[in-house]
């Protein structure tokens, strides 16, 4: 039997998806079940512009240069990554309907649920997190 992880995506900066995407891959390329439910600024990081230049905290502006040379993937590459491994990925309905992101402005392959249904994949998991 496999492993579930349900990751909460409530947060939309540069640091945030690397968290995010870094634990998701990790635990999908580890034959894990894995969701993330993205919500309020975690929508930012399937947002089709957003997610290629998420913002970092003030001060830590080196930090992508690093990144970079450190031959670290990008966000885009990451997210890719998460969808060729099976990641299941959910946009939060309220949160789309608060901000007015529509679906088309998300990319592809993404579902678009309501907390209930997510929650539905998260009671049986054996780690959840959420950034």
């Amino acid at each position: 039997m496999s492993k579930r992880v349900a990751i909460i995506a409530a947060n939309g900066s540069l640091f945030d998806a690397y968290k995010v995407f870094n634990i998701a891959t990790a635990a999908a390329a580890s034959e894990a079940e894995v969701g993330i439910f993205f919500t309020f600024e975690g929508l930012n990081l399937i947002h089709k512009e957003a997610h290629k230049q998420l913002p970092l905290p003030p001060g830590k502006e080196a930090m992508k240069d690093m990144l970079a040379q450190a031959n670290i993937p990008s966000i885009p590459e990451l997210l890719q990554m998460a969808k060729d491994l099976g990641v299941r990925l959910t946009a939060c309905q309220m949160s789309m309907d608060l901000m007015n992101v529509k679906e088309e402005d998300l990319i592809d392959g993404i579902e678009v649920a309501g907390a209930a249904a997510f929650l539905d994949f998260a009671y049986d998991a054996d780690v959840t997190l959420t950034f």
